[in-house]
């Protein structure tokens, strides 16, 4: 059986932007582990209003490819009025450009899917702990 670090995120509000719901529901699973409080939104609208009525939001896992509004645009507007706010961006389309794009939006960090939980949690945690 394999070690893998604990995670303790009890104070920490994270808000999970993904139109999918099976990923959202695995996100989930590895995220609540952790203790952080989680809320999910399912398109980019939807998003930029949770982080605006909830400035306690300490970081967002940001689809791109969202419905409405993709992520890119909702980094953006989000970065805008909460530039604290950590934005790691994730897609399943790992085109270059979108890399590109990720950086220009504002987003601190960019992962493809299918995720590696593991890489993504301990870089959650560098910008978490």
């Amino acid at each position: 059986m394999e070690d893998h670090p604990v995670y303790s995120w009890n104070s920490k509000n994270i808000l999970v932007v993904e139109d999918d719901e099976s990923s959202a529901y695995l996100l989930g699973t590895f995220l609540k582990e952790t203790g952080a409080s989680i809320t999910y939104t399912t398109d980019g609208n939807e998003a930029v209003d949770f982080v605006r009525k909830h400035p306690e939001t300490d970081l967002v896992l940001m689809d791109i490819h969202l419905p409405n509004k993709d992520g890119f645009t909702a980094t953006r507007e989000i970065k805008s009025f909460a530039r604290d706010v950590v934005v790691i961006a994730q897609t399943a389309y790992a085109f270059s450009m979108d890399h590109l794009e990720a950086k220009r939006a504002g987003c601190d960090a960019y992962l493809t899917k299918p995720l590696n939980m593991s890489l993504l949690l301990d870089k959650m945690d560098g910008y978490l702990s």
